[in-house]
């Protein structure tokens, strides 16, 4: 933003400090006149006749007082303009630092010394927001490499059938057909899942009331297929738990955590049990399943998108893409919500998320 120059700060307090002076000086000079000079006869013979007029004291106080303002005037100019400095080179350092975040350097950090006040305030408060971005722009960074990976990933397969279609005409078309079209759906739920990840940390959607209990009921008659399949019981316990969101995020939000649950499950024989409730003025949703032990620093990473643990990592149909938990946390997120993952000491993962309730 241009701006039309000015003074600058240190400028404008050191001519405050000067001014202050001076009115100080000049309101001590009204004192001793008002208190003082106005009392003195204005006669020829003076106060009881042996001392000097009126006239003579202030023909011989008023040089000595203007030259009393005029050293009080370069004092205070001299000395306003270093106090000045010294109060605003905090200031300078802020900016400095500033500038420097402008460039693209987000690593600078000011680590201002001294006792707190303002100006430490200030700059504690601007290095951790450094702080964050730098972490927010390395894992945006991180995201842009690993989406730009996942989704070479299905070309690159697609050019190799092709080639090899192209070179061996012989080959069955049935066969290469059904593999283009697996790797071209995988492509496409890629791409699905990034837009609803991104759709879902905008925040930019219509809310509505929106009941928890009737969404888990509804992802768990989707996924009861899928279950029956891997001999997986479901139980839905709970009751009514409304929030204010986007039914169809949410929704999302739900069948993945229940699609989690079904999918790194035992082979068979294992459970997943769904329970929603309201607490006050927070609906909660709580999924757990069994399965293997999932280590501690393992469940710190699986809200990081394309980071999948090799002891949860399926290779089936339905070995998903990575962004699964991803996408519930960026839901949760917009929804300002509380995700908390946990894993169960006999195996398997408990996930709850507590969002805002409504009545």
């Amino acid at each position: 933003m241009r701006r039309r120059p000015g003074l600058s700060a240190r400028l404008k307090l050191a001519l405050s400090y000067a001014g202050f002076l001076f009115v100080a000086g000049a309101l001590l000079l009204a004192v001793v006149w008002w208190f003082l000079l106005r009392y003195v006869p204005d006669n020829s013979q003076g106060l009881l006749g042996i001392s000097p007029n009126r006239y003579l004291l202030v023909r011989t106080f008023a040089p000595a007082a203007a030259v009393a303002m005029a050293f009080l005037l370069a004092f205070g100019l001299l000395g306003g303009w270093f106090l000045a400095g010294r109060m605003l080179r905090p200031l300078t350092l802020i900016t400095d630092a500033a500038r420097t975040a402008g460039t693209g350097s987000l690593s600078h950090r000011i680590r201002m010394e001294g006792r707190q006040d303002e100006f430490r305030e200030l700059s504690d408060a601007f290095d951790s927001m450094l702080e964050q971005l730098e972490s927010h722009v390395a894992e945006q960074q991180r995201f842009a490499a690993n989406a730009s990976h996942e989704l070479r990933t299905p070309l690159a397969i697609s050019r190799t059938l092709l080639d090899v279609a192209r070179k061996d005409p012989g080959q069955d078309r049935g066969e290469l057909v059904e593999r283009l079209y697996a790797v071209n759906t995988r492509a496409i739920d890629l791409t699905e899942a990034l837009l609803l990840l991104s759709r879902g940390d905008r925040g930019n959607f219509t809310r509505e009331s929106v009941d928890l209990s009737l969404l888990a009921e509804e992802a768990a008659e989707t996924l009861l297929p899928l279950a029956e399949e891997r001999r997986i019981t479901f139980a839905m316990t709970g009751s009514a738990a409304r929030t204010n969101g986007s039914a169809e995020l949410l929704l999302r939000m739900v069948t993945n955590l229940v699609q989690n649950a079904v999918v790194h499950n035992l082979p068979a024989g294992g459970t997943v049990t769904v329970r929603t409730e309201a607490y006050g003025d927070t609906s909660v949703l709580r999924v757990e399943n069994t399965g293997r032990v999932v280590p501690a620093d393992l469940v710190a990473t699986l809200t990081e998108p394309f980071r999948r643990g090799t002891e949860r990592v399926r290779t089936d149909e339905h070995a998903g893409v990575g962004l699964g938990l991803a996408i519930v946390a960026g839901i949760v997120r917009a929804h300002d919500g509380i995700l908390d993952l946990a894993p169960r000491p006999a195996g398997g993962l408990v996930a709850t998320v507590r969002l805002p309730a409504v009545p």
